[in-house]
C-alpha cells in the first residue's frame, strides 16, 4: 500500500511538473483578447510624467506592448489576458526586458504601465493611448 502512495504521489508530481512547463509556452501563443477589441489605425500616446507625446499605427494592437523595444524580436509571457486587461512580461536577449499594462476603457481609448530595462537603463510610464485617425 505505502509503495503505491508513493508510485501515486510520484505520478502527480509528474503530471504537475509537465503542466508548469506546458502553461508559459501556452501562454506566450494565446491570442490576446483585448487586441480583438481596440479599432486599428493611427493613436497617441499621452505620457503622464510630461514625457512628450507620439503616435504608433496600431495594425494588431500588439504594438502597444513593447514601446521601449519598438522591432525587437522579444520572447513574451502573458501573465493576464482578459477582455480589458492584458499584461505581458518579455525578455529580448542582450537589449533588455519589460512587463507592460494594457487596459481597455473602449475601443478607442487604453491606458498603458509599462517598466523594465532598455539599453541598459531602467524605464517606467504610465500613458494614455487613444485613436486619432488613419494610419499614414
Amino acid at each position: 500500500m505505502r509503495k503505491f502512495i508513493l508510485t501515486a504521489l510520484a505520478g502527480f508530481a509528474t503530471i504537475g511538473a509537465l503542466t508548469m512547463a506546458v502553461a508559459p509556452s501556452a501562454a506566450q501563443n494565446a491570442k490576446l483578447a483585448l487586441f480583438g477589441e481596440l479599432d486599428r489605425g493611427q493613436w497617441e500616446l499621452r505620457f503622464r510624467d510630461g514625457e512628450p507625446s507620439q503616435r504608433i499605427c496600431l495594425r494588431d494592437g500588439t504594438e502597444l506592448i513593447q514601446l521601449r523595444h519598438r522591432g525587437a524580436n522579444c520572447n513574451r509571457l502573458v501573465v493576464e489576458n482578459s477582455a480589458n486587461q492584458v499584461t505581458v512580461q518579455y525578455t529580448c536577449r542582450g537589449n533588455g526586458y519589460g512587463r507592460t499594462s494594457v487596459r481597455r476603457e473602449s475601443a478607442t481609448l487604453a491606458q498603458v504601465e509599462s517598466q523594465g530595462i532598455s539599453g541598459g537603463r531602467p524605464f517606467q510610464f504610465s500613458a494614455e493611448a487613444r485613436r486619432v485617425g488613419v494610419c499614414r
